[in-house]
């Protein structure tokens, strides 16, 4: 392949053929020298927690039968997301963090924009399902089990998988079909697409416009989708008039609520800013990428008693199996 590199490269100008990059270095988070004990420690528990608390919160759906209906059949979904996304780029930084290698082959670096966007695109499309599970539970009680049913509900996930698939197919494209040649340098942890389209020697600016349109209007969509779907979930509940009532409706979106702010504020900081911070663009991408999983266990089995309960149920049969 012959293409023409840009001046601002380090490409040979006399040539037009370019040699390409086979690797990249991950430079890892800015201002942190003499703390990587101590990140590495912090890494490796919320992924551990990550890993043990989201395959307890599905190995316990699985094996309650009361669980198998449409909210904890997404919520497993959830799990899962949970357990793959933080080891897009988890295991890499920790190696990066113990002084062992900093580079990452060329097909490492798209294999972690494919998945982390992959994933991305299907937390966004996942959660707006959800939302749609609550907004008919509440809004539509009555007719709750024959609007989800099973065939739906395998449509609706079948559908957030292979449209995060989508999603992470286009962004890869977009972004490795450029010439990379010279510069290697990645300013982050793991390979992005804002971070390793500064080392392309081609014009990045259709890449990037479409990077950007794509991942904006695939969140504002979601969003927007999710804040319908509550305001519609809002009105229901005001109309309600028991006390009691109107609690447990809130308490059932509460967890959703909370994961949703959780998994939407990183996006927008990092995507939708103006300007470019190396700190707080690691900061947010460390929290978007290894805290947020790890704490969704926690808030959807502290506020869900019957999570809780048939996690109880499970201990106890794997403690003491025959029942005595």
């Amino acid at each position: 392949m012959s293409l023409h590199c840009f001046s601002r490269t380090v490409c040979p100008m006399n040539m037009r053929n370019y040699t390409s990059v086979t690797e990249f270095i991950l430079l890892g988070i800015p201002n942190t020298q003499g703390l990587e004990n101590m990140i590495f420690v912090v890494f490796l528990t919320f992924y551990t927690f990550s890993l043990l608390g989201n395959l307890i919160i599905f190995l316990t759906i699985l094996a309650s039968p009361n669980l198998h209906t449409p909210m904890y059949f997404f919520l497993a979904n959830l799990s899962m997301f949970d357990m793959l996304f933080p080891s897009v780029n988890s295991p890499k930084m920790m190696v990066l963090l113990v002084g062992q290698s900093r580079t990452i082959s060329y097909q490492g670096c798209a294999s972690q924009v494919f998945f982390y966007h992959t994933l991305g695109g299907t937390e966004c499309f996942l959660y707006t399902v959800m939302a749609y599970d609550r907004f008919v539970a509440i809004c539509h009680p009555m007719r709750y089990t024959v609007i989800m049913n099973p065939t739906v509900c395998t449509g609706l996930t079948v559908g957030t998988w292979l449209g995060g698939c989508l999603h992470g197919s286009v962004l890869t494209f977009l972004t490795f079909r450029l010439p990379y040649c010279g510069p290697n340098k990645v300013h982050s942890f793991f390979c992005d697409i804002p971070m390793v389209l500064t080392l392309a020697c081609a014009d990045t600016s259709m890449a990037q416009m479409v990077s950007f349109t794509n991942v904006g209007v695939v969140a504002l969509l979601c969003f927007i989708l999710i804040l319908t779907s509550y305001i519609r979930i809002i009105f229901s509940i005001l109309k309600i008039r028991s006390s009691e009532g109107r609690r447990r409706a809130f308490s059932t979106c509460s967890a959703h609520l909370t994961s949703i702010l959780l998994a939407y504020g990183p996006v927008i900081l990092v995507y939708l800013k103006s300007a470019s911070n190396l700190w707080l663009d690691a900061a947010v991408q460390v929290l978007n990428n290894v805290i947020t999983p790890s704490l969704n266990p926690l808030i959807y089995s502290l506020r869900n008693k019957d999570v809780k309960l048939a996690l109880r149920k499970v201990l106890v049969q794997v403690i003491n199996p025959s029942g005595k």
